[in-house]
Parts: C-alpha cells; structure tokens; sequence
C-alpha cells in the first residue's frame, strides 16, 4: 500500500476532496488525523474510515486559531507517535467579487484561513517533524492563482500568497528533512463543484450547457473526478515523491499548462 503506516494531518476535512483525501489515505494504510471545524462531519469519515478497519482520530479545528492547530497535532503524535503528512487543505473562498468592486477589508479573514492557516498549522506539526529529521507537507491551492476566474479574487490572490509561502517553506523546512510542495487545483468532480451545477440548473440553465461549458476548455473532456485529485494529492505525502520539494503540480485535465 502506497501510504502503509504513514501518519497524516488532513485540515479541512468537509464534504469535497477533504473527506476523499482521508478514504484514499486510509484504504492506502495511513493513520489519519482529521482536523475541520465541523466536528459532527469529521466524526461521521473518522467513523467511515474506522468501520472498514482504519484508523482515524477527529479534532475540531480552526485554523485560525493556533491552539487548535497545536492541540490536533499533539493529540496525532500523542495517538500514533509521529506525524509523517501534513495535508493543509482548509480553505474559505470568501465573497464573490470582481477586483475593480472588492473590498480589501473582506480579504482578511480570506488570507487569515487560506495562506496564515496553513502557516500555523504547519508550524504545529514541525517540532514531530523536526524530531523525526522527516515530513511531507502539501498545499492545497487554485488554478485561479494563474488562470483567473471572475470572483475569485480575494480567494486566487490569497492562495497566491499560499504558493510563495510553500516556496520558502520547502527552503527553511528542508534543513530538518521536511520537503513542502503545492498542487494547483482545477474543477474537482465533487459535492461543491455538482451543487454550483446543480444552481445553475436551478436557475433555468441546461445541465448539459452548464457540463459543455466547463469540460470544452479542458483537453481531457472530463471535470477531473473528485477521487483522482485525491490521489494526486497524497503523491506528495509517498515516498515515491521523497526527493521532490517547492514544487507544484498541476491538477485540472489539462486546462492551465504551467510553462
């Protein structure tokens, strides 16, 4: 199994690739620890994963907050005895606003979640990390950052921030053998992605114009399915990615190229 024994911190556990995340790591023989600020809904995967034989522990917790950043990290070194992954995939879109209307004083808790977020809770789990002279951490961000999309402003510009940071994490990191890298997501074949469909639909469009619409500017055809992404994720939290850091994949069938 790709991740067998491995200890792995998933933040933002919701309903979109969060939950897939933590089933793939764990079918792959990882041991999870969950981190969301809805507890009920990172029971009911801890129950999921734990029903079929896994092993998973939940934590509410907001990343905003560095206690709770610290109190989730501490109760997996305290459970499993290290933490080997870190999955910073927490993440507040914020309102949807064009640039030339936003207001930047909506942006702050936007940045405070999506960049200072994974900051903190990275920060949370060096000192395992740094005991155990290895890590992988593994940041969440947007296609937006480099293929802009009316509205998504505030959320692109502070993943953005999110992309040097893991540039300087992979650098100050690296001296205790703890590689950082990025994955830059597309459309993701999930629950956010069918509810915008679903709305659109509501609103008294076709689903197929809605589905034609996002899958003819990606040369797979295809919205990326929500569990393929998954698995592209946690690549970077297997030893087949032991020598890659301050890199970013691309994950969206094809529609950004980075150059």
């Amino acid at each position: 199994m790709l991740l067998k024994d491995k200890v792995i911190i998933i933040s933002g556990v919701g309903p979109g690739m969060g939950q897939s995340m933590a089933k793939i790591a764990a079918a792959q023989g990882a041991k999870l620890g969950l981190g969301a600020r809805n507890q009920d809904f990172i029971d009911s995967v801890a129950k999921d994963i734990t029903d079929k034989g896994g092993q998973a522990i939940a934590f509410s917790t907001d990343v905003t907050q560095a206690q709770d950043c610290d109190t989730l990290a501490k109760a997996v070194a305290d459970k499993f005895g290290r933490i080997d992954g870190l999955v910073n995939s927490a993440y507040l879109h914020g309102n949807w606003a064009t640039s030339d209307v936003a207001n930047p004083e909506d942006w702050t808790n936007v940045y405070d979640v999506n960049c200072l977020g994974a900051l903190r809770m990275s920060q949370a789990v060096l000192p395992a990390m740094k005991a155990q002279k290895s890590g992988a951490i593994v940041n969440v961000s947007t296609m937006a950052t480099v293929n802009p999309f009316p509205g998504e402003a505030a959320y692109a510009a502070s993943k953005g921030g999110l992309g040097v940071l893991t540039k300087h994490m992979a650098q100050d990191f690296g001296a205790f053998g703890i590689r950082v890298n990025a994955c830059r997501m597309g459309w993701i074949g999930g629950a956010p992605v069918y509810g915008y469909i679903d709305a659109q639909v509501a609103s008294g469009r076709a689903r197929e114009e809605v589905i034609s619409e996002i899958t003819s500017r990606i040369p797979l055809g295809i919205i990326p399915p929500e569990d393929d992404c998954a698995k592209a994720v946690l690549y970077f939290v297997s030893e087949y990615a032991n020598v890659v850091s301050g890199a970013t994949l691309d994950v969206n069938g094809g529609q950004y190229m980075a150059p």
